[in-house]
């Protein structure tokens, strides 16, 4: 019982230190990269990382690393962006592991103590010759039932708190990676044309003809 109360104390930390740093992880990203695009097809550079460092969530640590970066080709910029949000990862799923061996571990306890419970109302059997009265063979089936019960009460509880943590990652993982595409696309538009080989007017010198030598009069 005191492990299982333990782990609960646990689980509940876990739980509103993770809700907590979700959610001041989560901006509007298409605010924020309206934002960011507008500074960027300006060539404010500075005002835009400004602006990154000033918004220290995930998102816009991605952005910042293609902006520090923007004079790179598109390929350079795309590996730098996922560089940095799978730099990202282990700060979001941080805790969820210990949430989700809670949730499988607890059940496990509560069938320890079933199994405990069950070998103690068979050993006051035993230590009465088989004869024994409904109240003491009871209380052995009492602690098997409330260590199971106690152990569900935990691990239900934990399990959907980690569903739930882990949809809320994922989506922000989905929101860093469009963030990223985004300001690659934003990065490469606001670059001014390259000419190409086939827009080159070639420039052909006048080609001059031999004089030939007139005829002689007669």
């Amino acid at each position: 019982m005191w492990l299982l109360l333990a782990a609960s104390v646990v689980a509940v930390a876990v739980v509103a230190e993770r809700w907590l740093y979700l959610r001041r992880a989560t901006i509007a990203t298409g605010d924020f990269l309206r934002g960011l695009s507008n500074l960027v097809r300006r060539g404010a550079w500075t005002e835009a990382q400004i602006e990154c460092k000033g918004t220290p969530v995930p998102v816009a640590r991605v952005v910042h690393a293609a902006i520090l970066r923007h004079e790179l080709p598109r390929s350079d910029l795309k590996e730098i962006v996922q560089e940095a949000g799978q730099l990202e990862v282990p700060n979001l799923e941080r805790g969820l592991g210990v949430l989700a061996t809670v949730a499988q571990t607890c059940p496990l306890v509560g069938l320890l103590g079933t199994v405990a419970g069950m070998i103690q109302a068979f050993l006051t059997v035993s230590a009465q010759s088989g004869y024994v009265t409904a109240t003491a063979l009871a209380s052995g089936v009492y602690t098997s039932l409330l260590t199971t019960a106690a152990g569900l009460s935990v691990a239900i509880p934990a399990q959907v708190a980690h569903n739930f943590l882990s949809s809320k990652v994922n989506v922000l993982l989905h929101e860093m990676e469009r963030a990223g595409i985004e300001i690659v696309n934003v990065i490469m538009d606001s670059r001014p044309p390259q000419p190409t080989a086939a827009g080159i007017i070639p420039f052909d010198k006048p080609r001059t003809t031999p004089a030939t030598p007139g005829k002689a009069q007669g």
